[in-house]
């Protein structure tokens, strides 16, 4: 069975070396790019499921207004230093894309990208790359039914 977000309810499908994670896709993206460079040395530090203060909680009114939080999928350090918060996505919703903005303009200085898999794009891409592509090629097909 799969929740809202295509995400299979069955932890099997999504564990990789012991580690459980959100979804197949984000398991994919650590087995196939991650570990090859940490193994090769490229990567140096990994930090998985790293959590981030988008908003701090505040009174209004009387009552508490909890933090908004934003936990990333990777938390990755590189040998020249590096460093890059890395976020696996099929799909971006509302929630997502607000969250984004937010990390944007509380964490200014730090390299924070969407990935995701298209085969036809050419595997592992960012996220904003496969959208406009996806529109192209929906385009195309669209005036190709003309």
């Amino acid at each position: 069975m799969r929740t809202k977000f295509n995400v299979n309810s069955d932890a099997e499908n999504r564990t990789y070396k012991g580690i459980e994670f959100d979804s197949e896709l984000e398991m994919r993206y650590y087995k196939e790019v991650v570990c090859p460079q940490v193994e090769s040395g490229d990567i140096t530090k990994v930090i998985l499921q790293k959590p981030y203060v988008l908003q701090d909680k505040f009174v209004y009114n009387g009552k508490t207004v909890q933090e908004i939080k934003y936990v990333a999928d990777f938390f990755l350090v590189y040998k020249d230093k590096h460093e890059e918060v890395i976020d696996t996505k099929g799909f971006a919703d509302s929630t997502a894309l607000l969250k984004r903005k937010l990390f944007w303009y509380k964490y200014p200085d730090v390299d924070y990208r969407w990935i995701c898999y298209s085969k036809i794009d050419g595997g592992w891409c960012d996220y904003e790359y496969v959208k406009k592509q996806r529109s192209i090629r929906k385009k195309i097909k669209k005036n190709q039914k003309k």
